[in-house]
């Protein structure tokens, strides 16, 4: 498991040539790496170790906990509030005296490293379509240009080629940018989808779960309800069935230890934790995504921020010529490409644009 859990150090590498912003890449792969090693920890813990451990008298233990672990436990949720050893044993553990309704039973233990691996696919995938989408246009254009060592007459050639690129595609690169922006808003729909469904998928109490566990500090020692403990509690009950000698059911009562919820509680307080920065993060992505398209004197200032060296003329001046793809298409390169080799190609490109613009006029 360590040996496939370093492998994952592959995905959050550095990369020479990057055409997504920091929050698309922690979304989708920081977020998916973080999901897939949960998904493995818990995979060994519950695979490997002793995920239930059941106590009942007069039955072996083994086919308990395996009968407990493949159907399901339950809790007593009003025992939650009952004081540990002078009212109930444990928390949620007590008498139902016959009523069934009033238990709460828990099945999703056995779903979670399944689970974590579909949510971190899920994550995965706008980076995945994006690279398709994406196909390699960057790598293309910059051509080595992100080192500064390359000779001055291989800077000159290249440069050439670039801006006879971008001067013969001007105005057919917008499809490329919306392409990118739908990637990125994918990410804040995904993540406003698996905020739902864990919500479901624990029955409702997921929402909640960190401000509770956050409130939970404040509240006085002998009035505290422990969410954790209640959403993924460690001792449970389980009720096993079996035909006695002279044929009648014998009910047994057991109390199940359930170590695997430790590790499941800490997994999910830090994920509620990072999915709402990320999505802050996502929200704050697309109010900025919708001032690059709907203010175009927005991206002169963006253009010079990416590269200081630039001067605001040259910036304004390149930024009224083209549309937003190509627009796009140079602040990207931007971020890929040595300062000097950029300011040089700018500047000679706004030339270059300007005239032909009098040629076509």
């Amino acid at each position: 498991m360590l040996k496939l859990m370093g492998e994952l150090k592959g995905f959050i590498k550095h990369q020479d040539i990057n055409t997504e912003s920091m929050v698309f890449r922690m979304h989708n792969v920081f977020t998916a790496v973080l999901l897939l090693s949960c998904s493995l920890i818990i995979t060994a813990s519950q695979f490997v170790g002793n995920p239930i451990s059941c106590l009942v008298d007069g039955i072996q233990a083994k086919p308990v906990n395996t009968y407990c672990w493949i159907t399901s436990t339950f809790t007593m949720p009003d025992a939650h509030n009952r004081e540990v050893g002078l009212e109930v044993a444990h928390p949620g553990v007590a008498n139902d005296y016959g009523d069934e309704r009033a238990r709460k039973y828990y099945t999703y233990y056995q779903w979670v490293c399944f689970v974590l691996f579909f949510q971190a696919m899920a994550c995965y995938f706008p980076h995945w379509l994006w690279s398709i989408w994406e196909g390699g246009l960057i790598k293309a254009l910059v051509m080595g240009l992100n080192h500064s060592l390359e000779p001055e007459d291989s800077v000159s050639k290249k440069k050439n080629l670039i801006m006879e690129y971008l001067t013969t595609h001007i105005r057919t690169h917008n499809t490329y940018v919306y392409r990118y922006f739908a990637c990125e808003v994918l990410c804040l729909i995904n993540i406003l989808l698996q905020l739902y469904l864990m919500n479901v998928f624990f029955d409702g109490e997921f929402l909640t779960y960190g401000t509770r566990v956050l409130h939970l500090t404040d509240a006085p020692q002998e009035k505290r309800f422990d969410p954790m403990v209640y959403i993924f509690p460690r001792i449970t009950k389980c009720l096993f069935y079996k035909f006695g000698p002279s044929g009648t059911i014998q009910k047994h009562d057991s109390l199940c230890i359930l170590p695997l919820n430790i590790v499941n509680e800490k997994t999910y307080i830090f994920i509620w934790f990072w999915y709402l920065i990320l999505t802050a993060f996502l929200i704050g992505l697309m109010v900025y995504r919708a001032a690059i398209i709907f203010a175009p004197a927005v991206r002169t200032k963006i253009l010079q921020l990416s590269s200081r060296m630039l001067e605001f003329e040259t910036c304004q001046s390149i930024t009224k010529k083209v549309e937003l793809g190509d627009w796009w298409i140079l602040y990207v390169l931007s971020s890929n490409m040595d300062s000097l080799i950029y300011r040089e190609l700018l500047q000679e490109l706004t030339k270059k644009m300007g005239e032909h613009a009098v040629m076509s006029s």
